[in-house]
């Protein structure tokens, strides 16, 4: 494969921990845009949370790592968490753009809740110049609201569909629109649930719930506890 075929997914978060609906978009925005891979990318400081991460780096470096060795076509970076600075989107793709990945080869995956309010992020508009986005559909924000909520970006966005890789253009970033089931799942309730030794179910990869057990991340038992 060419570098200028290349179609890097970059799917951003504290992951703290990650579950089914991060891996669930990622997957999604895969198969709608052909895309080469997805990299699930950990966040440092987030400049937006009001408190930080639950548990440390290590760990939420660790639980994406875990389940990327056992799903195709993903893996995760440390670039976030190796930066100084907050972990502004615009500041990854301009780490992204200094190694050498051009604009149209990357494709900022997010869910249509978080970009609803994009306006609102540093360096907006600018930020959208620097990637394609792939935004996937999220419970309670339907895609098909996003052009009325923001009138000014209604041009940018497109329908990622069988047809979506023909369209791409490769000087010109866009807003992709992935319409697709995922998980509704939230990290805050998984760590309420582990806090009250509840069952988390299915709604993390068992290599994620095994490390979250075994290192009693978030108030969890460790394994055998339970039983004692």
């Amino acid at each position: 494969m060419t570098a200028a075929a290349l179609r890097i997914g970059v799917l951003g978060g504290t992951f703290d921990p990650l579950h089914h609906g991060h891996l669930d978009a990622a997957d999604a925005a895969r198969r709608a845009l052909a895309l080469t891979e997805v990299v699930l990318m950990p966040s440092g400081t987030q400049p937006h949370r009001t408190s930080p991460a639950r548990v440390s780096g290590y760990h939420r470096f660790a639980m994406a790592a875990l389940a990327c060795a056992e799903r195709e076509g993903l893996r995760v970076s440390d670039l976030e968490l190796q930066a100084s600075e907050p972990s502004y989107t615009s500041l990854t793709l301009q780490r992204l753009a200094q190694a050498g990945y051009a604009p149209s080869q990357l494709f900022f995956v997010l869910g249509s809740d978080a970009f609803s309010q994009i306006a609102h992020w540093h360096d907006y508009p600018a930020v959208l110049d620097r990637s394609h986005f792939a935004v996937v559909a999220r419970t309670g924000t339907p895609l098909a609201a996003l052009r009325s909520r923001l009138p000014d970006l209604a041009d940018r966005m497109h329908a990622a569909d069988d047809q979506s890789t023909g369209r791409i253009q490769p000087d010109s970033p866009a807003v992709w629109l992935v319409d697709a089931e995922t998980r509704n799942v939230s990290s805050s309730c998984i760590r309420r649930r582990l806090g009250a030794a509840e069952s988390t179910g299915d709604l993390l990869p068992d290599s994620v719930a095994a490390h979250i057990s075994r290192h009693r991340l978030y108030g969890a038992a460790a394994p055998g506890e339970l039983l004692a």
